[in-house]
């Protein structure tokens, strides 16, 4: 990479500063939504979609709530063609959606594209023609001039074919490659363009400043956009479009700084989907709007249907780290981050919270239709016991105490780095059951009874190594004097007992869950957990779990 050199800034600023927008703190309202998934993002797949796929992309559209739909190049193929006519002729088009097309400024292209929409009920007629330096130095070979007449050409031809045609439309203008052309000739030429079509409140015109390629930093393409905005003619009857791409990475940042800008309407794709590096994705523009509390008016409650769809009909793939709709965009390893979100969402359930302030959450995945256990805590190596405890208690009803989660914590991630691996919840719990839940040997807790005259004098059955035994034992009450009477009869010294019980919230409702923890002779300390129906027997499981875990420790 040694001929950095060679390359200079391809874009033209305003002749005078346009800012004004970067005095706006935010985006106020959604923009006007055009997916163009089924034109710029089918002609960028390896295998374009069929008729059915396509049908089934343009039903998924409109359930999304796309209200204008750019549905192909009619001109440009017969699949496209049948594709249009069989949207119109079955009547698969509601009366609240616009479809729209693309035509370059060439007669014979436009009369096709006119054929195609006859008798559409509501369609926008998209003309374009490349205006930027390189286009017309390089591929054209033209001035200025002949450019701007190739422009004014097509809006004629417009006007004289759209008379003539059943059906209801309106008319947009691309100055294709917008990014690379002069301001002052966008300008010049969209005017022109303006000039022919005559926009009136009743019959808008839609011009379009498409990034074709992204070729400068966020700010400057705002500034190209105001400076559009401010000049252009029959302004408040025109509705000013953008169509940014993404090949410097920032197509979310060009939309929403072109939206404070005075851009009125995104033209953009599902994840982002398009030539190069694609178009911008209105996924995550529409969700940036809705961690705001700005309604983006698109549903992307069940983003995991949506997705399935994409990635069958496009063959594309949805990124991991794809914002919001990639599987782990939620997903905290982190113990740290685990820790915070678990204190986050235990803050909401004990106060009235008006707004979403969830650490490391931008928003509630529940809203786009993804699970907290599956998608936001994920364990593996790295997470900590508040991750693990607080998917133990959200999945399976088992609260865990403070220090028994940490000792927990440390089972889980030796048997996650031992693997090599993530664990699922499913293993996360029979890990529990294992280390923790009503163990039996090396002593094997039967049954116990207290004496008929006092209630804190107990005889145990028991079986050690396989042999039935007793123990008897007092105390000041009745988990002492069993505790007692282990201590007694096994030899096993153990203080700081810990406590904690509660119902069985997920599962069987009639249930009881314990947990002790107590101090060895040598300072570890050991946890146990019981499970019964009577919660008095349910402590004494966790009591045995607890020291057996001691006495399999001695040997």
């Amino acid at each position: 990479m040694n001929n950095v050199e060679k390359y200079a800034r391809g874009y033209f600023m305003p002749p005078k500063p346009s800012m004004k927008w970067a005095q706006k703190e935010y985006i106020t309202e959604a923009p006007t939504w055009c997916s163009v998934d089924l034109r710029d993002g089918n002609q960028a797949l390896v295998v374009p979609m069929n008729l059915e796929e396509k049908l089934e992309y343009f039903q998924m559209l409109v359930k999304i709530g796309f209200k204008e739909i750019e549905v192909g190049f009619p001109a440009a193929s017969e699949t496209e063609f049948t594709f249009l006519r069989t949207l119109i002729e079955q009547n698969l088009i509601p009366d609240d959606v616009t479809i729209q097309v693309l035509t370059q400024s060439r007669e014979h292209i436009i009369r096709k594209t006119f054929e195609s929409l006859k008798g559409a009920k509501s369609a926008v007629v998209h003309l374009y023609n490349s205006t930027s330096v390189a286009q017309r130095e390089q591929v054209f070979k033209k001035s200025k001039e002949e450019i701007v007449a190739i422009a004014i050409a097509g809006a004629k031809l417009f006007n004289e074919i759209a008379a003539e045609t059943e059906g209801n439309f309106k008319f947009q203008y691309s100055p294709e490659s917008f990014t690379g052309t002069e301001i002052e000739f966008a300008l010049e030429i969209c005017n022109a363009v303006l000039n022919v079509w005559q926009p009136t409140p009743n019959n808008k015109v839609i011009i379009n400043l498409p990034a074709t390629v992204s070729m400068s930093m966020p700010h400057v393409y705002a500034s190209q956009i105001e400076y559009m905005s401010e000049h252009l003619n029959y302004r408040d009857n025109v509705i000013l479009s953008l169509h940014p791409h993404n090949d410097r990475g920032s197509g979310v940042a060009d939309a929403e700084l072109g939206i404070l800008a005075g851009g009125q309407r995104i033209e953009g794709t599902l994840f982002g989907n398009g030539e190069r590096t694609g178009n911008v994705d209105i996924v995550t523009l529409a969700l940036n709007l809705y961690s705001h509390g700005v309604d983006p008016h698109l549903d992307f409650s069940n983003i995991t249907e949506i997705i399935e769809m994409y990635e069958r009909v496009t063959r594309m793939r949805v990124n991991e780290r794809q914002p919001y709709g990639g599987k782990l965009v939620f997903a905290a390893f982190s113990g740290s981050h685990q820790d915070a979100i678990a204190k986050g969402m235990k803050w909401r359930e004990d106060n009235d919270c008006q707004h979403w302030t969830v650490p490391y959450l931008l928003i509630d995945p529940k809203d786009i239709g993804r699970e907290y256990e599956g998608d936001v805590i994920r364990i593996n190596s790295q997470s900590g016991k508040g991750g693990i405890g607080y998917l133990l208690e959200q999945k399976y009803g088992l609260d865990l105490p403070p220090r028994m989660r940490e000792s927990f914590g440390y089972a889980v991630k030796n048997v996650s780095d031992r693997e090599q691996k993530e664990l699922q919840p499913e293993e996360i719990y029979d890990i529990f059951v294992r280390e923790y839940v009503n163990i039996a040997a090396p002593v094997q807790f039967l049954n116990y009874r207290f004496t008929e005259h006092d209630d804190f004098q107990t005889v145990v059955k028991v079986k050690v190594n396989g042999e039935a035994r007793e123990f008897t034992g007092a105390g000041n009450g009745r988990l002492d004097a069993i505790s007692s009477a282990i201590q007694n009869e096994l030899g096993i010294r153990y203080s700081n007992l810990l406590y904690k019980e509660h119902a069985l919230t997920v599962g069987s409702g009639s249930q009881a869950v314990s947990y002790i923890g107590v101090t060895a002779e040598d300072g570890t300390e050991h946890w146990g957990c019981g499970i019964d129906v009577d919660i008095m027997t349910s402590s004494v499981k966790a009591l045995f779990s607890a020291v057996n875990k001691i006495a399999s420790q001695r040997g």
